[in-house]
């Protein structure tokens, strides 16, 4: 906000006061050195409660609500007071969404780059606390299980190791309810962030069923498992014993960006792997990651390939030397 819109937000505040009968203090320019006498000084004598003053009672041609920060021309928007070099500055944060060229008022923030990181914070609180759309869970038809977590989601926040882990009521549920053995065994989990589920469980899940028809690869029964961890793909895989499993899981959310999942692989998952035993698609969303469909039909080829190696991770690498 500029220097003349906040005069006029001013003027009309004080001259609707002194339309109700309020006589608001004297203001002194922050330009000047010199403070009025105190006998000058007048305390404003007013129940505000009882004479609330709105935003439409400051005259029809004034706006005090700032624009949206969040629209991509706003995000794109320099807040650096004259800058040197204008479209310099410009093209260098069309090179990144980092938040660069944000600019300062004194020391701190600009009002539009706090509600910008105030709104793009709450995308991310949102996105870690929430479920996944039970809608979406049943439109494929994936029953729901759960990790060792039992005290919610600040539980499976504190303590990891308890999301690498199904809890036994889980086990007996698989157990009983899924294909053993299958070539490629397909299971969801909340992770981090369930917007990405929601964003990109509906592109991604169809392409792999119909790639494993194509490839004719039998495919296992599909699952939802709530407080997931990345590491609970080796107990699923000492339950189910599949030749790859495929983990699709929501990532940690960053700042405004909730929608990003991971495609998680191992070949014949057990008890002891690492990461070092698995490979990753990463990224996957519309509109700047991995398309959800590409990332399908990769997740496929990929799968192809480490039957064929009998292998995965570090190990698969180290065939290809």
């Amino acid at each position: 906000m500029d220097q003349e819109n906040l005069d006029a937000i001013v003027n009309a505040i004080v001259k609707e006061l002194t339309a109700l009968g309020i006589q608001p203090s004297p203001v002194v320019p922050a330009d000047q050195t010199h403070t009025l006498p105190i006998s000058e000084s007048r305390p404003v004598e007013t129940q505000l409660d009882s004479n609330p003053i709105s935003a439409v009672a400051l005259g029809s041609d004034l706006i005090i609500d700032l624009n949206d920060p969040t629209t991509q021309a706003a995000r794109r928007q320099p807040g650096v007071h004259q800058p040197i070099d204008p479209e310099g500055l410009s093209a260098l944060m069309d090179t990144t969404t980092a938040r660069i060229g944000a600019g300062r008022a004194g020391v701190r923030l600009r009002t539009a780059s706090l509600l910008l990181f105030q709104s793009d914070l709450a995308v991310t609180q949102d996105a870690l606390y929430r479920d996944v759309d039970a809608k979406i869970l049943a439109e494929f038809n994936l029953f729901q299980v759960q990790t060792q977590v039992t005290g919610g989601k600040q539980e499976y926040l504190l303590r990891p190791d308890l999301g690498r882990r199904l809890s036994a009521e889980a086990r007996h549920i698989i157990t009983k309810r899924c294909v053993k053995s299958p070539n490629i065994q397909v299971c969801v989990g909340d992770g981090l962030s369930a917007a990405a589920i929601d964003a990109n469980l509906r592109k991604i899940m169809p392409v792999i069923q119909s790639g494993c028809q194509t490839a004719k690869l039998s495919l296992g029964t599909p699952f939802f498992i709530q407080y997931c961890r990345v590491g609970v793909m080796n107990d699923i895989g000492d339950l189910l014993k599949p030749d790859v499993l495929i983990l699709l899981i929501g990532e940690r959310p960053g700042l405004g960006r909730a929608e990003s999942m991971s495609a998680y692989m191992a070949y014949r998952p057990a008890s002891g792997q690492n990461d070092a035993d698995r490979e990753v698609i990463c990224n996957i969303f519309d509109g700047g990651g991995t398309n959800p469909l590409e990332a399908g039909a990769y997740a496929l080829q990929l799968a192809q390939k480490m039957i064929k190696k009998q292998s995965s991770g570090v190990k698969s690498r180290l065939m290809e030397t």
